[in-house]
């Protein structure tokens, strides 16, 4: 795949956008003209390119750190949340209403 002249845009943005100030959603829509959950999707195929590791290997190599990170701590979220296999989802026995007589 051969970088476009947005892709090589892209990468060069991702190198240094903290520093033209203002929300990144915003600047996106504005140089890019495109939504930021597309603009996303674009960069993370851009991120398994081998075309964008040969154009700038620093920053490529940065932001698959970062996805990297982002999905191990989404994992363990999700690990921590989810019941073992065979568990409950609930952490209690849900108990009986008290019956007519009993004392709860």
């Amino acid at each position: 795949m051969e970088l476009t002249e947005r892709d090589k845009a892209i990468l060069e943005f991702e190198r240094s956008w903290w520093s033209e100030g203002g929300p990144k959603e915003t600047l996106i829509a504005e140089r890019f003209d495109l939504s930021a959950g597309r603009y996303y999707q674009i960069l993370g195929e851009l991120l398994d390119s081998d075309a964008a590791y040969a154009h700038d290997p620093l920053v490529v190599r940065r932001l698959r750190r970062q996805r990297d990170r982002r999905h191990r701590a989404r994992q363990a979220a999700a690990d921590v949340r989810a019941p073992a296999v065979g568990e409950s989802s609930e952490s209690h026995p849900v108990e009986s209403p008290p019956t007519d007589g009993e004392v709860s």
